[in-house]
């Protein structure tokens, strides 16, 4: 299975990074994960959002193949428990999906254009939290996926 991560903005907590190196490091037996880093636009006018968000989706939708299944991560999105994630990760393995591709928005979310190529809207909590959290959140949930599949006792 190979797995990419597109995220907007970098992450400048050495906290962050290692936490989400960490786990990069463990889901190595398990799948290929790559993290993609691209740069946010920062947003000086609010009017100007919608159109900000439009320019990032065309850098985001350049890095996804057509036959890529596109989940990104939304606040109005489906909830998973982990055990529900890892039967998702599960069943787009035995359907021969062969690459996983999750979207993190920046700060302002995604463009309607990358939501709308998404096989999955996904939400993390009712809660909200910095989108760069996402990421260490959805790496540690992707290992978390893995190691239920797999029957081994991390999870617990």
């Amino acid at each position: 299975m190979n797995i990419k991560i597109i995220a907007l903005g970098k992450i400048k907590e050495k906290f962050l990074k290692d936490g989400i190196e960490e786990f990069l490091k463990r889901l190595t037996p398990y799948a290929s994960v790559e993290v993609l880093e691209l740069p946010a636009i920062e947003i000086k006018d609010e009017n100007l959002t919608s159109k900000i968000l439009d320019q990032e989706a065309e850098k985001i939708l350049s890095h996804i193949k057509p036959q890529a299944y596109v989940i990104t991560l939304e606040i109005n999105g489906k909830m998973f428990s982990s055990e529900e994630f890892a039967k998702k990760i599960s069943e787009l393995t035995n359907d021969g999906v062969s690459e996983i591709i999750f979207v993190i928005g920046s700060s302002c979310g995604i463009s309607p254009l990358v939501s709308n190529r998404a096989n999955l809207k996904m939400s993390m909590s009712k809660m909200t939290f910095l989108h760069q959290f996402a990421r260490l959140i959805l790496v540690e949930q992707i290992y978390r996926a893995f190691k239920i599949i797999k029957g081994e006792t991390y999870h617990k």
